[in-house]
C-alpha cells in the first residue's frame, strides 16, 4: 500500500519531487508501509522523507518542513494520531498547496485530495459469518485469515482544481468516487 499511495499521488500531481510520509514510528505496519513508499518514491525519482508524528505539534512541524520547498506531496498513513488530526492535516496541506493522499475516504470528503484503501464495508461484512461460526463452537485461531480484496479510490476534484492539478481522465475512470 505504501508504494501504491506514492504512485497514485504522483499520477495526480506529476510535478512532485518530494514526498513526506506522516507516520507513527512505533506502529509496525507503518514501518512496512514506509519501506514500500520509500522504494516506490526512489524508483519514481521522488525524494522520500519519513515524518514521525505523535501529536498535532509534530504534524504541524512536519508539514511546515515539507512546505519549505516547492513540489512536495503528503502521504498520510492510517493511525489514531492522523485521524484525530485529520482536519488539521487537510487545512495545513491546503494552506501550503500540498497534494495529499490517505487510506480513508473521509479525508477527501473533508477536503483532502485523494484516498486509496480497503473498502471498509466489504472488509467487515464477513465478520457476521465469523461470529456465527465462533458461537457455534469454531475456534478463532483455526478460522482462515481474510485478506482485503476490494479497494476504493476517492478523488476530490474541487481540491485538485484548488491545487492547480488536472487529474488524468484515466485515473478519474478508475476512481470509485469523484467529489466535485
Amino acid at each position: 500500500m505504501g508504494g501504491k499511495w506514492v504512485q497514485i499521488l504522483r499520477d495526480i500531481a506529476p510535478g512532485i519531487d518530494r514526498v513526506a510520509v506522516l507516520m507513527h514510528p512505533q506502529t509496525a505496519a507503518h514501518l512496512a508501509f514506509w519501506r514500500e513508499a520509500e522504494a516506490t518514491a526512489q524508483r519514481l525519482g521522488i525524494a522520500p522523507t519519513a515524518a514521525h508524528v505523535h501529536d498535532a505539534a509534530e504534524i504541524e512541524q512536519a508539514v511546515a518542513t515539507l512546505a519549505s520547498r516547492p513540489h512536495g506531496g503528503l502521504v498520510v498513513l492510517p493511525h489514531t494520531v492522523t485521524e484525530v488530526n485529520r482536519d488539521l492535516i487537510i487545512t495545513l496541506a491546503m494552506r501550503h498547496g500540498l497534494p495529499s493522499i490517505s487510506a480513508f475516504p473521509s479525508h477527501p470528503t473533508a477536503g483532502a485530495l485523494a484516498s486509496y484503501g480497503v473498502d471498509v464495508a466489504d472488509h467487515f461484512l464477513p465478520a457476521a459469518d465469523y461470529i456465527d461460526r465462533i458461537l457455534r463452537g469454531a475456534k478463532p485461531a483455526e478460522l482462515p485469515v481474510q485478506a482485503a480484496t476490494k479497494f476504493r479510490l476517492v478523488i476530490n476534484l474541487t481540491t485538485a482544481r484548488a491545487l492547480g492539478l488536472n487529474v488524468p481522465d484515466k485515473l478519474l475512470a478508475l476512481a470509485d468516487e469523484v467529489i466535485e
